[in-house]
This record gives C-alpha cells, structure tokens and sequence, in this order.
C-alpha cells in the first residue's frame, strides 16, 4: 500500500528553497496554490497542504540537502516519543511529519499567552529521551517548542546530530524561573525580543555571565513600560 503523503510528491517537488552562506531564513518559490508555508529556517521551509491536511513537509535548500538524511534518521530513532511529531517519510528534497498544531512559546509572549510550567518540564523530559537515544538534544528555544493544550511539542530536531551544548534552553528555563511570572500575561512587543535575540547572539560564550545579561533586559522591559 503506498502511504498516503506521497500522492503530494509532484507537487511537493515543485517547491524550490533557496538559502545563502550568510545563515539568514531562507527564501521560497512555490507554483501551486494549495501549497501553504507554515515555517522558514535558515536551510529548509516547512509546507502543508490543503489536500493532505495531517501533513508537514520540509523541504530543503540545495546548500543544506546533505542535513535531510542526518534529520530523517534523528526521527527514526526518536519513535515512539509523543514530544516529538510523527516521522512518515522523505522524498528528494524534503521530509515528512505530521502537522501540530498549536502555539510557539514565542507567539505566547507576543499574544501575552501564559506557559504552564508543565511545558517546561515535557521539554526537559523529552531531551532526557532524546539523549537516551544517543543524541545531542540541541538548539532548541522560543520558536522550536509548541505549546498544546498546555503540554509541549517539540520541533526540528536537525541539530542533535552535533556535539556541544548550546545552552540555549538552558538559559530559557532559568529566565522562566527567574523573572517570567511578572511578563506571563503581557504582550511583549516583537522589537523588544528582537533586541534581546540580538544581545544574546552577540556575547561571548567564554565570559557570559547570566545574571548581568538578565539585568539589562529588565532595564529594557522597564523602560518600555514606563
């Protein structure tokens, strides 16, 4: 029996995804309408369908095609797992998962969406699993992270074939702790978590000191209230 998703592979195919060296999101060219974009990394897009709804397909830039087999196989061998979604299948240029619905943690700050703390530990237990399977659980922040029905959904898995830890969810769950109950219910405006992404990418892993760091960003909430 042929699986229902590849009825999607001709016009899947069609969708090209152009990224550049500069590691910025990638771009798109689609030539179907029922082609929807749900997604934009900075080596692949991630699509639905209308025809196939329970569907995700991402597809990759021709600079990143060699990342598609490693992901692919990082979701083979985290079967069986609820936090993380279903692995059906891949073509050419793109694999495919089931589509999640739900809220990024990142639009629950913009929309002010409260996170139950119930979130925060799914994920730890998911990359408790996910190192039980030999992988690396990393790269994982705001945007990689579902909220659903106030449990969690974790998303791209593309980097946990790599060595180190990023502490970015590290960092993550110490701001939750720390100071996100006074926020929980604000809407926090883009350019302020722009300002703070950029901050952040901008330090110097050998001398980062946590505390100073949180510190300037409530100077910068403060202000912004005020």
């Amino acid at each position: 029996m042929v699986e229902q998703w590849r009825q999607a592979d001709e016009i899947i195919s069609q969708v090209t995804v152009y990224s550049t060296e500069d590691n910025d999101p990638v771009t798109i060219k689609t030539v179907s309408q029922d082609v929807r974009c749900i997604g934009i990394g900075t080596d692949a897009a991630v699509f639905t369908l209308d025809t196939l709804p329970g569907y995700a397909f991402k597809v990759y830039s021709d600079m990143a095609i060699e990342k598609k087999d490693a992901e692919a196989d990082v979701y083979e061998r985290l079967r069986g797992s609820d936090f993380f979604p279903h692995y059906y299948g891949k073509g050419d240029k793109y694999i495919v998962i089931s589509y999640e619905s739900g809220i990024t943690l990142l639009d629950c700050l913009l929309q002010g969406i409260p996170v139950p703390e119930q979130v925060i530990l799914d994920v730890e237990e998911a990359r408790e699993f996910v190192r039980s399977k030999g992988l690396n659980p990393r790269d994982i922040h705001l945007k990689n992270v579902l909220m659903q029905d106030g449990r969690a959904k974790v998303l791209d898995v593309s980097e946990y074939v790599k060595e180190g830890d990023d502490k970015r969810w590290e960092h993550l769950v110490w701001a939750y702790h720390t100071f996100y109950s006074s926020i929980s219910e604000v809407k926090v405006p883009s350019w302020i978590l722009e300002t703070i992404k950029k901050w952040y990418y901008k330090l110097d892993n050998s001398s980062f000191n946590l505390e100073e760091f949180a510190q300037r960003a409530s100077q910068l909430f403060s202000k912004w209230k005020s």
